[in-house]
């Protein structure tokens, strides 16, 4: 009888719940209709005004108030994730490396990877127009993710079939002297790999960015198998259930999923010929 009631509780409140969501976002696909619809009641001005709208909303409203809250109830701590520019959890963490930087991007280079330009107003531009042109940017620019504080020291990608919107990408950050992974284990640098499946809107912040395949899990594995393939000298040791396994949401509101596993890639065999350190 105890049982019964107990699901019973949770079936009413599940359907409350889910009365309202679709009911916010219903509210809201309204809300969005009205203001395009009287933007056409007021002629072109009406247009610039809802694009001056959007502007101010997804690049200046948004990211700041995501900045207040997350600074509230977001960890400052490490808890296997990366942290986009508003604060708000990003793409998993789901790589370790040992060895120099210098190593890593010679495994990279040699495993079939670029380094990704860094985002300035020329690279922003230039993925803009390669994308709706559908020319190749080998070097595209990644967005920035945080960890230890600070953004990426530097990204490798590998563009697919051309197409600038869909790119196995992964980021790198070197750790703090001393510090430890949870469970005691040095690792020098740690990274997160994740693929670009299109170009949309972010579901936090509308503003445009790169969607990306739920399987992270694919992605990691992907790099550790080129990384064995392109580079002889690299051996992984893999620390299974690292973390709880989980579905979660990156920055840009797609979905996530992983194992919890952690590779930890030792590139401290590999060998780094003078022009490379020239």
């Amino acid at each position: 009888m105890t049982r019964t009631r107990a699901h019973r509780r949770w079936s009413i409140g599940v359907a409350i719940d889910q009365f309202f969501f679709v009911f916010a976002g219903l509210a809201a696909i309204w809300l969005a209709y009205l203001g395009f619809t009287e933007s056409f009641a007021v002629g072109w001005w009406g247009i610039l005004g809802f694009l001056l709208f959007w502007l101010l909303l997804a690049y200046l409203v948004l990211p700041r108030l995501h900045r207040i809250l997350t600074t509230i109830y977001v960890p400052d701590y490490f808890i296997g994730r990366a942290r986009t520019s508003d604060g708000l959890l990003g793409d998993p963490v789901n790589l370790a490396f040992l060895g120099d930087g210098e190593q890593i991007e010679r495994a990279m280079r040699a495993s079939g990877w670029t380094k990704a330009d860094p985002v300035t107003f020329a690279s922003s531009w230039r993925i803009v127009t390669s994308t709706l042109r559908r020319r190749s940017y080998h070097e595209a620019p990644v967005s920035p993710l945080f960890l230890f504080g600070r953004q990426q020291d530097f990204a490798y990608q590998q563009e697919v079939d051309g197409n600038p919107a869909q790119r196995h990408h992964v980021r790198f950050w070197k750790c703090p002297d001393g510090w430890l992974l949870p469970g005691g284990r040095r690792v020098d640098w740690l990274a997160a790999g994740t693929f670009d499946t299109s170009v949309g809107l972010s579901l936090f912040t509308l503003q445009v960015t790169h969607r990306i395949d739920a399987d992270t899990d694919v992605e990691r594995d992907h790099i550790v198998a080129t990384l064995r393939t392109g580079e002889p000298a690299v051996r992984v040791d893999v620390i299974a259930d690292f973390s709880t396994g989980y579905h979660a949401r990156n920055g840009g509101g797609d979905s996530i999923r992983t194992d919890g596993d952690l590779p930890v890639v030792d590139v401290r065999a590999v060998r780094i010929s003078a022009e490379a350190v020239a």
